[in-house]
């Protein structure tokens, strides 16, 4: 019998698959069937910092900075007081969904300021959170702060947040660091015991009709998930915390080389969005008939076996490739 076990976050867990943070999880029934289907945890929709700005008037006054400049940044932000559920009704999913299930349940908190999220970080572990996600949204479009002072903030949020906390921190990230392998290790020192790989940008368009910013949604693909693949082949046995992979898991094959590459878990969103919670009972099934007929006992036996760790110099390992694929490319 294969085993499909793997740990995440120092938490027990019958197999890598986790639905990640989406509209789904705002329903207590979806995460019950997302458990009934073969999810070993979820990660809850996020809380966002944008929904403490009554508690901080700092915060307030930041997001009110350039209101008027243009009339369609009005429309930036949803209505704040109505989006999604506030933290208290976000305190009460937790609890509701804990009820419900028996899988782990990590919380997630979303922004980049310190603010009010120790005191609601404190709170959701009350709640009954098995962990937490700190879900690092922050595009740096202001040319004032240098490179070490983003890194910096985010490193004493992951400090304030750690040090008030008795479970688990994951952080959630973007690629966007000049040093990224060394920013990750920074988090690990930092107390962040996983790191995911990688947070997607929502990138507006311009309608040119009304000459208006409009946002724009897109499901992932599993294209995607090679760059993670690659981070995460880089970071294994580099870092001293538990890797994920999110964005780009579609099918049984991307778990799969998402666990050669050296994750933990392999986290499942756009694909559930598009072909529904069931989808989870048909990659479970995918991944136990290929692990069989590849002869592997266990996904513990396969996780960091395509990584980087043995390579003395990872950065040549990835020019050789890089010359290589363009060596090999052939126009028509």
């Amino acid at each position: 019998m294969v085993d499909l076990t793997t740990t995440y976050l120092g938490l027990q867990l019958k197999n890598p698959l986790v639905p990640s943070s989406s509209p789904l999880m705002r329903k207590v029934d979806n995460i019950k069937r997302m458990e009934d289907a073969g999810a070993a945890a979820v990660v809850l929709h996020s809380l966002f910092e944008e929904q403490f700005a009554r508690e901080s008037e700092l915060l307030s006054d930041a997001l009110d900075a350039g209101t008027y400049s243009y009339a369609e940044s009005l429309t930036y932000f949803p209505d704040l007081g109505n989006y999604n559920i506030g933290p208290d009704g976000y305190l009460e999913h937790i609890r509701k969904v804990k009820q419900a299930v028996a899988i782990p349940v990590i919380a997630s908190l979303n922004g980049v300021s310190t603010g009010g999220w120790v005191k609601h970080a404190k709170k959701i572990e009350e709640a009954g959170a098995d962990a937490l996600e700190l879900n690092m949204y922050y595009l740096t479009a202001d040319a004032a702060p240098s490179s070490a002072q983003v890194e910096k903030m985010y490193l004493d949020l992951v400090r304030a947040v750690k040090a008030n906390l008795r479970i688990p921190v994951a952080v959630k990230l973007s690629l966007h660091f000049t040093a990224f392998a060394n920013m990750a290790q920074q988090l690990a020192h930092a107390g962040a015991a996983g790191l995911v790989l990688f947070n997607r940008f929502y990138e507006p368009d311009f309608d040119l009709e009304n000459l208006e910013i409009v946002p724009s949604l897109e499901l992932s693909t599993s294209d995607l998930i090679r760059i993670r693949l690659r981070w995460i082949a880089i970071l294994y046995g580099r870092v001293p915390c538990d890797l994920a992979i999110t964005g780009g898991v579609w099918h049984a094959s991307d778990v799969l080389k998402a666990m050669m590459a050296g994750a933990k878990v392999a986290m499942m969103t756009s694909a559930l969005l598009k072909h529904g919670i069931d989808h989870l009972h048909v990659v479970r099934a995918q991944m136990v008939r290929w692990m069989e007929e590849h002869a592997y006992a266990s996904i513990q036996q396969m996780q960091g076996s395509m990584s980087q760790k043995t390579v003395a110099n990872p950065a040549a390992f990835e020019r050789a490739n890089y010359m290589k694929v363009l060596r090999a490319y052939e126009p028509g």
